[in-house]
Parts: structure tokens; sequence; C-alpha cells
């Protein structure tokens, strides 16, 4: 009996700790402004209705990142795997100069967007932004079908892309 309330307990705090994958994104989130690399504003709902009808690979970094530097190789092999997502790199840089100068340094090809207020901001909170990299896939519909994985080769992303195509 005492090893029942055991596993029991175990199995319960297991549970109610296990992280939610969220499906859609928060209203603050898509409200939130970032800035194009012309330095126009737009809100992040409207950055998504531009690639509508697009399986979207979100891939939030920053230039001075030592982890998404090392991980661009990844990356660019995703981008090989996959050709036929939208690939959209959300800044974390603390400028606008150092993200651009990043994105040229370390020729990142795909859509490119400034946050307003970096990791910790309004953008960052409404996904839970604990670590960059952090990738993310939005299916066709606009529903988020990969809340989070910290390596451009993880299997859980080749796995969401794969039943995506």
């Amino acid at each position: 009996m005492k090893k029942l309330i055991i596993f029991t307990t175990l199995l319960i705090s297991t549970l109610g700790c296990a992280q939610k994958e969220e499906t859609a994104f928060k209203k603050e989130g898509l409200d939130n402004v970032m800035v194009t690399t012309e330095n126009t504003p737009i809100t992040f709902a409207e950055i998504l209705k531009k690639y509508e009808g697009k399986t979207i690979v979100i891939d939030v970094w920053a230039s001075w990142c030592s982890d998404c530097i090392k991980g661009m190789p990844k990356v660019k092999s995703l981008q090989e795997k996959y050709p036929d997502a939208t690939y959209l790199f959300i800044s974390m840089d603390k400028t606008y100069d150092a993200w651009l100068k990043g994105i040229e340094k370390y020729d990142v090809k795909g859509e490119h967007y400034l946050t307003s207020d970096g990791m910790k901001g309004v953008f960052g909170k409404s996904i839970n932004l604990d670590w960059i990299p952090r990738y993310m896939v939005v299916d066709k519909t606009g529903k988020i079908a990969l809340y989070k994985v910290i390596e451009a080769d993880d299997q859980k992303l080749f796995n969401t892309l794969d039943k995506l195509k």
C-alpha cells in the first residue's frame, strides 16, 4: 500500500510539472511590435499573416548568442532538408545595427524581424522564452505545431516538419 501511495504521488507530481505545449500565440505576443530590416514597424500578427498558408519555422536568436551562432550550420542543413518551409528569424539583439551586422556576418537566410524589447520583453514572455536559440513550427493554418526545441537538429523538429509536408 505504501508503494502504491508513493507511486501515485510521483505520477501526479510528474504530470503536474510537464510543460504545456501551446498551440496558439498569446494576444500580447501577437500585438508585439517588431521591426523589419527596413526599420519599419510590424506586429507579430501581421508577420504571421504574411506567411499564412505556409509552414513556418521560427528561429528566435541573437547575434551575441554563442549557442545561436554555433547552431547556424544546423539551421542551414534544416533549410536544405525542408526548403518549402518559410524560415522566420526573430532577433533578440539589443540594437538595430548589431542585428543587421549579425544577419550579414553569419549569412542568415530567411525572413528577419527584430523584437522591440529583448528576451525578457513582451514577446519573450508570451512564448515563455528561457533560452535561445529557440525553434518553433507553425503549420499552414497558423497553429503552433511545435512549441519548443533548442537544437535545429532535434528529432522532434524533423518529425513535425515531416508531418506537415
